[in-house]
Formats: C-alpha cells, structure tokens, sequence
C-alpha cells in the first residue's frame, strides 16, 4: 500500500495533497484522521472484506481486525505465494487446514474464512487488535498488526460505509469493454448476501438496508466497475465515473437512495 504525505499510524503516511492525474490510477478512503491512497486492485479486496462481515452480521470491531492483518500479511493484495505455502490478502495455508490454494485465491472465500475463525476467539471485540489477529494467524510475531489499526479504522469508515462517498478510485477505462451484469450481480451476491438483487441498471437495496449498507455497496461497486466494464455508479445523491474519479463523488440530486445506479 502506497502513503503519501504527512506523519501517519505506525510508520504509515497519510494522504494530502498529490497530483493523481499524474498517477495513472488509484484509489483513495478519506475518514477525518486523514486519507489513505489504494492500488485499484487493494480497494476492490477491501470492498469484498467489508461486504463479507456485512453478509456475517459482524460488529465493526471484527472489521478493523481484519484490515490490519490484512495489510500485515499481504498489503491487502491477493497474492499467489507467500511464506512457506501461504496465499491470498490473509495468507492462509493450504497445509493448515484452510481450505485449497484456489479457494485462498478467492477474495469472498478468504476473508469468509478469517472471520469464521476470528469469531471463534473469545472476546475478541474487547481485545486488542494484535491480540484478536494473532490468536487466528498465529503468526511469528504478532505485535506487528498493532501498527496497522489507524489504517484499519480510516477503511473501515470508508468500506463499511460510515462516511457517504468516502471512497472513490480514478483510472481511464478501456475501449471496447462490455459490462458484466450477470457476472457482477452474481460476485455483489457471493460477498453481501442473496437479499442484494442486481439487474441490467443497478442494484435494488432492501427496504431494511441503512444508509450505512447502500453506501458500503455503492463502494462496492465502485471499485469492481473497472472488473466488470461499467463506468458509472450512482447513490444518495451523488454519482461517480472513473475519469472524474479523482475529484471524488460529485453531488447529482437525481441518485436515488433505494438503489444503486450502475451504468
């Protein structure tokens, strides 16, 4: 993960002022201790690990845990190699019981895992961040995901959808590129759950669905349009492409908040 900026958490730099045009691509989540800059890929994997603990019913606690031993074990990428035979955003072994090298690979399956096991340590909502995660890594040195909970904290305002349009990625879209509906509307349902129907225009939220949950999808949705070949995505008010990614969300009254626009 790339920081750029003033002093940060742990080591970390937060995000000011940079000229992102210049970039090519990327991403940024924004909470008020400042702002954090993602490869489009790394967004997209935390995107899928907050629909995940959505889907779970988990606390918000069990999310910050999983952004900071996500960003220990792999800078949230989904990696193919790792220590030994581990693979994936959480590198997880194969060897350990974790499931195959092909379903670690998998987003959705990955960070379902690392909760199903997460949940199963006692008290973990109260304990520390570092405590919580190395009683499910168990890794060599467990102390280090301390380092990562300030990180963890700005992506989950931004991915669990505390903070509307607090997240938000620019790149130029390739010509040529059909949407993906079907494929699109069948991962939305893998990682949030079969109560989130998409079709050809977006996705319909349930009556029951918070402000919270429309914008953790609309988020979502914004950083996989580049994976599925949309190149729009409007919510609540405000709508966003990836050419004008780099300005953020851009207020547009007519989004609706029962649904998310997809274009």
């Amino acid at each position: 993960m790339v920081l750029v900026g003033g002093l940060g958490f742990g080591g970390y730099r937060l995000f000011t002022k940079v000229n992102k045009a210049l970039m090519g691509e990327g991403c940024t989540a924004a909470a008020e201790s400042g702002k954090i800059l993602l490869e489009v890929p790394q967004a997209a994997n935390a995107a899928t690990i907050a629909g995940v603990a959505h889907r779970k019913k988990l606390p918000r606690r069990a999310l910050v845990i999983a952004y900071a031993t996500a960003e220990q074990e792999s800078h949230i990428e989904n990696l193919s190699y790792g220590d030994r035979d581990s693979v994936g955003i959480f590198q997880q072994r194969p060897s350990q019981g974790w499931g195959t090298p092909e379903q670690l690979q998998d987003p959705v399956y990955s960070a379902a895992r690392f909760f199903d096991a997460l949940v199963k340590v006692e008290g973990y909502t109260e304990r520390e961040v570092h405590d919580a995660a190395q009683l499910v890594q168990r890794s060599f040195d467990g102390s280090l995901y301390a380092q990562h909970e300030g990180m963890a904290e700005i992506l989950t305002t931004g991915f669990a959808g505390e903070s509307p349009a607090a997240v938000t990625c620019w790149y130029l879209p390739k010509e040529g590129v059909k949407p993906r509906p079907a494929e699109s509307a069948e991962e939305l349902r893998r990682t949030f759950g079969n109560r989130f129907a998409q079709d050809q225009k977006g996705v319909a939220l349930p009556e029951s669905a918070s402000k919270k949950t429309g914008w953790s999808v609309a988020t979502w949705a914004m950083t996989h349009a580049k994976t599925y070949g949309f190149t729009s995505v409007r919510h609540a008010g405000y709508a966003w492409t990836p050419e004008e990614g780099e300005a953020g969300w851009v207020k547009d009254p007519s989004a609706p908040a029962d649904r998310i626009l997809i274009g």
